[in-house]
């Protein structure tokens, strides 16, 4: 039986980012076969903070990677917004992630010889599109990095660099950000900055996030968790506390 997940909507008014419907990913063939997505069905809602959780293996990260565009599924759909990621061609992928998504790595991948302000604003560059300068200038103010526009990445700290790669993600306004335990490799108190922002992205300038974590702190800062065990959506949780989501971690585990 297939657990389908929708985010509750207050107003009775969903309009989802990005869906699943059936998503399987099978990789190897034969003894080396692996089921990372077994029938997924899930939602993920405009204007929310969605973390994905689940063991190492649950395919928490392959759903992500999926729904972004990065690998391919191998059986069922993903959407975002109206376009079919699953029949998309290359080009096509290719230019929804330059257009209309936006990613957050653990590892922050600036270019090195670029400033702050070149690697905020080089996927417009890239795409040829004139950057809104008051939304640029928002968000760089936001994250606080007014003051560091012109370092490049070597001369910035871990957390500068992520709050750098942060704003590069937003300043396009994309449909949709994924994240890939975007504060990994940062300090307790530097990551709770990063969430604290991306928080505020979605609450007060209207972004969509879809997160991958295995922080249950982390977690606390979405607006729902999803959790996935052997390649499943099992359960969600809505308004997470990190203790919530450590007993619901906890089950799964057990």
């Amino acid at each position: 039986m297939t657990l389908t997940l929708t985010p509750p909507s207050p107003a009775g008014s969903l309009v989802a980012a990005a869906s699943a419907r059936g998503a399987t990913k099978v990789y190897g063939k034969g003894d080396t076969e692996v089921l990372a997505l077994d029938n997924v069905d899930v939602d993920f809602a405009a204007g929310q903070f969605t973390a994905i959780m689940g063991p190492s293996g649950s395919g928490k990260s392959t759903l992500m990677h999926c729904m972004a565009g990065l690998d391919r599924l191998s059986g069922g759909s993903a959407t975002v917004g109206d376009v079919d990621i699953s029949s998309a061609s290359e080009r096509q992928l290719t230019l929804l992630r330059r257009d209309r998504l936006g990613f957050i790595f653990q590892a922050f991948n600036l270019v090195p010889t670029l400033s702050a302000i070149e690697n905020i604003t080089l996927p417009m560059d890239l795409a040829g599109t004139k950057p809104d300068q008051a939304w640029v200038d928002n968000v760089v103010h936001t994250v606080g990095l007014s003051h560091r526009l012109n370092h490049r990445p070597g001369e910035l700290s871990g957390g500068q660099q992520q709050r750098v790669a942060v704003a590069r993600a937003l300043a396009s306004r994309p449909q949709i950000i994924f994240a890939d335990e975007p504060t990994g490799n940062l300090d307790s108190t530097t990551g709770s900055e990063i969430l604290a922002f991306m928080r505020h992205a979605v609450r007060d300038l209207g972004q969509t996030i879809v997160m991958v974590t295995h922080d249950p702190v982390a977690a606390s800062y979405s607006d729902r968790v999803v959790f996935l065990a052997d390649g499943q959506i099992t359960d969600q949780l809505i308004d997470p506390t990190p203790d919530a989501v450590l007993d619901h971690m906890r089950r799964l585990s057990n």
